[in-house]
């Protein structure tokens, strides 16, 4: 005999029925869900309400998964993951605003600037998950490989259909940009990606070089400048102070700051 908090099997028949109305997860959990209405003595429309949010937050957690991995977001690099070291100084204030997301809901951008290994590309990318949970379309990519990527588009004439797709979606990463430096192509297309997304979508921009730093990274100037003053001026940027993480990984190594003494 069952008593009200044990849960009570469920038969094949209504699994049977689950799994027709495409609810079949639902049966991992129908038999808790029924133990505790009678525990608590819910009524059955707010039984079936609870089975339903269930099903409901389920279903959004899997389509947030599908579009963060077609978005080429990393699933390690998420708000909660996110640990800022000791030594790393930053606008508390201006990153809790950029998660808030109003940024993204007035069409704004956001700059990510300094050193490697501080954490840019970790809250770039935490930025869109929580983009994601608010169902705008992300997607991120790697400057270099974003660029190539454009290239290579032409050589089969898609060139275009690649440009509306990085100028439609609601939110563009550009992860480590003026890393190395943009030749004549690839400056127009930064120029032609700043411009058709400018006041409509919000582009996110990481970067170890300041925006004035840019224009000695690109091969024409004129298209670069005009490109960046589009950029900066409708975005909110973050700069991230602190030591490398070359500085601090041999901080970590030096005998000095271990006690240790070299052999």
């Amino acid at each position: 005999m069952t008593t009200p908090s044990t849960p009570e099997p469920i038969g094949a028949d209504l699994v049977g029925l689950l799994k027709a109305l495409k609810l079949g997860a639902l049966a991992d959990t129908l038999p808790q869900r029924a133990a505790l209405a009678r525990q608590h003595k819910t009524s059955h429309i707010g039984f079936l309400e609870q089975l339903l949010a269930d099903e409901v937050s389920r279903r959004e957690s899997r389509s947030a998964a599908l579009r963060a991995r077609k978005a080429g977001l990393d699933p390690a690099m998420r708000i909660d993951t996110w640990q800022a070291a000791e030594d790393l100084v930053y606008d508390r204030t201006l990153l809790a605003d950029l998660t808030s997301l109003r940024f993204v809901d007035a069409g704004h951008s956001a700059i990510l600037l300094g050193p490697v290994g501080v954490g840019k590309t970790h809250l770039a990318t935490a930025l869109g998950y929580m983009a994601i949970g608010r169902r705008c379309s992300v997607l991120f990519g790697r400057a270099d490989k974003l660029f190539h990527r454009l290239r290579a588009a032409r050589l089969d004439n898609s060139v275009e259909a690649e440009v509306r797709r990085l100028t439609a979606v609601d939110v563009l990463i550009i992860d480590d940009f003026a890393l190395r430096a943009l030749d004549a192509t690839e400056t127009n297309d930064f120029y032609e990606l700043i411009v058709e997304r400018h006041q409509n979508k919000t582009t996110i921009v990481t970067s170890n070089r300041e925006p004035a730093e840019w224009l000695t990274m690109t091969a024409d100037a004129l298209l670069a400048q005009s490109a960046i003053d589009r950029l900066t001026s409708r975005a909110h940027t973050l700069v991230i102070e602190g030591p490398s993480y070359r500085q601090r990984h041999r901080s970590r190594l030096d005998p000095a700051n271990t006690g240790e003494h070299p052999q």
